[in-house]
């Protein structure tokens, strides 16, 4: 990070952590450092987001000062790069990403990261025995989650949820879930009736991290 300094590199990592806590944060700022500069519903069709959602993560990240909207009445595909004519008169509101937003995703790489959940969660109790247990488990229902952790479920899945958001979790949805993919049911397979979770790729690298520095027992 040697083109920031000291000052603005904090700035980052705070803001990264209110990122991080919905995924689809990042998602819009990724998409926009492709696109140059993008509308809500351009954005919706590229990332997937429901369009009342995209309204509403947009406005924060524009509070968060993370991106802005684009000034003046027309725009050149050079400057907006999903849009196909060379010139484009402007219907939407536009959005690009400011000098902070830019720097939050050049200078985001792997450790940063997974240090960032780990600064996130690492005094949340709940949420670790959660990720424990999915990665011991590999994928199962909240229910199972919940008689593990002693909690009721009607607490438990609202904490489910919040990790999925934040993309530590994921959904399981594949109709059947194979033995070696769940190793909490001790048959060949089982169609699942229930939302299942288990370790999204990123939360595999938390844990492992956790692991290692001795938040999470091995």
């Amino acid at each position: 990070m040697s083109n920031i300094n000291n000052e603005e590199i904090n700035i980052i990592k705070e803001k990264l952590k209110v990122v991080l806590k919905d995924v689809r944060y990042l998602t819009i700022l990724k998409h926009l450092k492709k696109a140059n500069v993008d509308y809500g519903k351009s954005i919706m069709l590229n990332t997937k987001i429901k369009l009342a959602d995209i309204i509403d993560l947009l406005d924060n990240l524009e509070k968060l000062g993370l991106i802005e909207r684009v000034q003046g009445a027309t725009l050149k595909n050079t400057e907006a790069k999903f849009k196909l004519s060379s010139e484009v008169h402007k219907h939407h509101t536009y959005y690009r990403l400011t000098r902070e937003g830019d720097h939050l995703l050049r200078y985001l790489d792997e450790k940063m990261l997974v240090d960032t959940y780990i600064d996130i969660i690492k005094d949340d109790k709940f949420a670790l025995d959660i990720l424990r247990f999915a990665d011991e488990l590999n994928a199962d229902h909240a229910l199972t989650y919940a008689k593990l952790i002693h909690k009721k479920l009607e607490e438990v899945i609202p904490k489910l949820e919040e990790l999925v958001k934040m993309g530590l979790l994921e959904e399981k949805n594949s109709k059947i879930i194979k033995f070696a993919d769940r190793k909490a049911k001790p048959k060949k397979e089982t169609r699942t009736h229930h939302k299942y979770y288990g370790l999204s790729k990123i939360g595999e690298l938390v844990v492992r991290e956790l692991k290692k520095k001795g938040i999470m027992p091995k």
